[in-house]
């Protein structure tokens, strides 16, 4: 009829009934685990441990996930996603039983060794999205576990706080509070989620000689050169954007003055746009320009923020004090002198903020739409079967990258200066937009659509 509005093609549209038990039960689990995440150092250290052991535990929990995720996606490939999730979830529960209960530092290790294992749950959790979206949502539902992780690392930092004030500093209460929610999340998965991997699907993947036949699978896909440009890039974006994030609040200290309750604002706003991005955005951006742009879009974006924030001007925020800064770091210093240089507080102002504000907003817009985008490729490009055990291949890359981009990143710190992190970061983002646009060009995407229903990537 002349002039009616064209009709709306369902398959656009993200099913939010079938996917908000997954997003619900994966934001309960990473509140549990960003509870936990700023009392490790402390909490290790109250039991004596020097820097470098205090480290190796930060690195404990990554590389338990390496060895989980392909193991917990494969196991949900075969038996389904439910009874996976409830087993991985039971293991977090008494990984923070242990920690909560802990009277010695092995038994810190513990708890982070069978989190880890166990944690690695979110594999299975962007199996479960994958299972209830079609092509067209995908980038959109994968996005949601990022706008969970955007909420999670807001929230469960403020719960912390709350927590340790309420019990007068008591390390052992937000264990357990991070258990509770543990528990919730069992008990949504039990009563509230419904299996998304149907049993034929599972019969797939279970028949021939199942180990055999997926690591040949596995392999195959991952000689496949689309494959691998993608699984290379979910690696090297990682540990770049995980290097930053994890030398934010050292960079800022050191650049801007910034003390934990300032950093604890930045981190609110850049857990905020993330929440923007991954959870309204990228599906709207994903349907009119495709994954593969958002991947170029990514990249160039990491490569511009990050440049921006190696540069900002080493101008403390207006309400810095030096002495003051000094007193708060040394009330609860695991050390006798500070190491981080600390700028003089004779010319402050806000032009480092707002300079470091401006590159939060390319960083955070590159690193929120690159890893749903890079995942959503993945899953259109290989098998049904496959797709528990290749995104459990990607997280274990991304656990890769989060276990060694802090030693890379602290020794880059230390040795050339705080600018030298993110510059050259920014710099190898640069020169993996050159690689995309070569190795992810439309031709070779196109050439691969065999395995998929042909949309746009």
């Amino acid at each position: 009829m002349h002039g009616s509005k064209p009709t709306a093609d369902p398959r656009d549209k993200l099913d939010f009934k079938r996917v908000l038990p997954i997003f619900i039960i994966v934001l309960i689990d990473l509140l549990g685990l960003t509870i936990i995440i700023p009392l490790l150092p402390l909490y290790a250290a109250s039991f004596g441990a020097s820097p470098l052991v205090i480290g190796a535990l930060g690195t404990t929990y990554p590389l338990m996930q390496l060895i989980g995720g392909p193991l917990l996606g494969g196991l949900s490939d075969r038996y389904g996603r439910k009874p996976v999730l409830i087993v991985s979830q039971i293991g977090t529960l008494i990984g923070f039983i242990i920690l909560g209960l802990a009277n010695a530092l092995p038994l810190l290790f513990l708890s982070r060794i069978i989190d880890g294992l166990s944690g690695a749950n979110i594999v299975v959790a962007q199996a479960a999205i994958t299972d209830s979206t079609n092509e067209r949502t995908r980038a959109q539902g994968l996005g949601l576990i990022g706008a969970a992780f955007g909420l999670g690392f807001t929230l469960g930092p403020a719960i912390a706080g709350i927590a340790l004030v309420a019990s007068g500093n008591d390390y052992r209460v937000p264990a357990f509070l991070a258990a509770g929610f543990s528990l919730i999340s069992i008990l949504l998965t039990t009563f509230w989620f419904h299996e998304t991997h149907p049993a034929e699907k599972r019969a797939q993947a279970a028949s021939g000689t199942p180990t055999g036949n997926r690591l040949t699978r596995t392999l195959a896909a991952l000689r496949n050169p689309l494959i691998g440009a993608l699984l290379l890039l979910i690696f090297l974006q990682q540990l770049v954007f995980g290097g930053f994030e994890n030398l934010l609040a050292l960079f800022t200290l050191n650049r801007l003055g910034m003390g934990a309750s300032s950093n604890a604002a930045l981190f609110v706003f850049v857990g905020v746009l993330l929440v923007l991005v991954q959870g309204k955005y990228i599906g709207p951006w994903s349907r009119k320009y495709g994954e593969r742009k958002l991947i170029y879009a990514g990249l160039a974006l990491l490569a511009v923020g990050l440049t921006l924030a190696s540069i900002t001007p080493p101008q403390p925020v207006p309400w810095y004090s030096q002495s003051a800064l000094l007193e708060e770091l040394s009330s609860s210093a695991r050390h006798e002198t500070i190491a981080v240089a600390l700028p003089q507080d004779d010319s402050t102002g806000w032009l480092g903020l707002v300079w470091m504000l401006v590159a939060m907003v390319p960083t955070t817009i590159g690193g929120g739409i690159l890893a749903p985008s890079i995942n959503s490729m993945i899953t259109k490009r290989i098998s049904p079967t496959q797709i528990g055990s290749m995104l459990g291949v990607s997280s274990s890359l991304v656990s890769a990258a989060n276990a060694i981009t802090p030693l890379i990143g602290g020794a880059l710190f230390q040795i050339m200066g705080s600018t030298a992190p993110f510059l050259i970061g920014g710099l190898v983002m640069a020169a993996l937009v050159v690689f995309a646009t070569r190795r992810i060009a439309p031709h070779t995407s196109e050439s691969l659509t065999s395995t998929s229903s042909g949309s746009p990537a």
